[in-house]
């Protein structure tokens, strides 16, 4: 039996989440409908006013929050007991800035992972009063997280990079979600950190390591699919219950560990929290070639992901009748798509009958799907088929315009549809320029792993079928 949210937390309705009707919620990561019953509804009545303070109301909170539909706001922490670990690799000067950021609140771990000039690593964190261990030989960031957690002995770690920038009191306000005796891991929201330079601006609008302002449950498959750990705090007990071969991150994946990490978590049934409240900067690379190629280093991690996790990888979601119809409008057979539409509308309809759940606004639902698939095929597109793309909006022959416009819709909607919604402060061109690069070098690195691991499921679609 899953315990409840503990007294003293609050809870927060998802942005998204929408109200049917008198105890009747549409909402949560993946997207369903909860009923409550009358006694969930007097219990939702005292968390409106108040905290979690009785079994019912914690259970409630513990069913809304791990559904996606709402997000715990933990109790508040003066001084909590935490080890901070920042693993290094060369980069004293951003060390500086780090332990500088950091203070003496916290005591501080720098684990050298074999830095070409060991002698200023270790004057920095002298410096600064942190303990220093060094490895003699670079074993890469999980290697040298598993040495800082070895030299640990709290019950919570709080693992940063070296390149991160702090704001004051992000420890204590990520310590508050560990009340909840479930709780592995929290991570604040990753900002960029650039020049005012063309990658710069790039990397401020769209931070390959930002994972938005909304709260989220992590979980495969999810809104939000999995966090990084540049920084992330960790229940000691949680790590070595997941552990391999006595090492929580795995050495072997030079880039994903962290991705590794937060699913064998949640296989093993701790719940992962991103609390975009906290902010911690990341020095991001200063060129685009920086740039690209780390995104490509990125993408490289799908394959040895798909090894481990091979229900949790999926590059692309689809549901069949807004599927149908997104085919249906780009090979140019308007009726195909509108008959695809209807019966989209007709099956929703039905199940929502069937279950006794209001249907009116089910049109617009359904334009909405199809609006995302489209964005999501058309991301899907350019990320593995990308040159291919480019080689049919540039060429000839026959209906050539109304192909290029398909195809531009492929390429150009994604990006655009991102800048209409977050209107960052670079122009919608080089905007879209910047995500084309981003999602081309991320492909091409999927791609890389595959051949690799000789495995598709990094590039292979997902049809789901879901009833309400």
């Amino acid at each position: 039996m899953i315990p409840p949210l503990p007294n003293g937390f609050r809870i927060t309705l998802d942005a998204a989440t929408r109200r049917l009707a008198e105890g009747l919620w549409f909402g949560g990561s993946p997207a369903r409908v909860m009923r409550l019953s009358d006694a969930g509804l007097a219990a939702w009545r005292e968390l409106a006013d108040g905290p979690v303070s009785s079994p019912v109301t914690g259970a409630l909170a513990r069913r809304l929050t791990d559904a996606g539909l709402a997000h715990p706001c933990p109790p508040g922490i003066d001084a909590a007991d935490v080890t901070v670990v920042i693993p290094v690799l060369d980069r004293p000067a951003l060390l500086d800035r780090c332990l500088s950021a950091l203070g003496d609140r916290h005591p501080v771990l720098v684990v050298d992972d074999g830095s070409a000039d060991g002698a200023a690593i270790a004057e920095v964190a002298r410096r600064h009063g942190a303990k220093l261990v060094r490895r003699p030989v670079n074993g890469g960031p999980a290697a040298a997280r598993n040495t800082g957690l070895e030299h640990t002995a709290g019950e919570l770690v709080a693992f940063i990079d070296s390149d991160c920038l702090p704001e004051p009191g992000w420890v204590d306000r990520l310590a508050g979600h560990f009340a909840d005796p479930l709780v592995a891991a929290v991570a604040p929201r990753i900002v960029a950190l650039a020049p005012d330079t063309g990658p710069g601006r790039y990397a401020r609008a769209n931070g390959g390591l930002d994972l938005g302002d909304r709260p989220a449950r992590v979980a495969p498959g999810a809104r939000v699919s999995y966090v990084p750990t540049a920084a992330l705090m960790a229940r000691r007990s949680a790590l070595l219950d997941v552990a391999r071969g006595g090492e929580a991150f795995d050495p072997a994946m030079p880039v994903g560990e962290d991705v590794d990490l937060v699913w064998r978590l949640h296989e093993n049934g701790w719940r992962i929290r991103y609390d975009p409240a906290v902010r911690i900067g990341h020095h991001e690379p200063p060129t685009w070639g920086g740039l690209l190629s780390r995104r490509f280093r990125y993408g490289t991690s799908a394959a040895p992901l798909a090894v481990r996790h091979p229900t949790s990888v999926s590059p692309l979601a689809l549901h069949p009748w807004p599927a149908l119809t997104v085919a249906a409008l780009l090979a140019r057979r308007p009726l195909a798509a509108a008959a695809a539409f209807g019966m989209a509308n007709l099956t929703m309809y039905r199940r929502l009958r069937k279950a006794g759940i209001p249907t009116r606004g089910v049109p617009r639902a359904m334009a909405e799907a199809t609006y995302r698939t489209w964005l999501g095929t058309g991301r899907y597109a350019t990320q593995f088929a990308g040159p291919a793309l480019l080689a049919l909006l540039a060429a000839g022959g026959r209906n050539r315009w109304p192909r290029r416009v398909a195809t531009a819709s492929l390429l150009l909607g994604p990006p655009l549809a991102t800048w209409s919604e977050r209107r960052p402060a670079l122009d919608p061109v080089r905007f879209t320029l910047g995500v084309l690069a981003d999602d081309m070098a991320y492909g091409a690195g999927v791609w890389a792993g595959c051949l690799r691991h000789r495995t598709a499921v990094p590039v292979r679609p997902m049809i789901v079928r879901r009833t309400v």
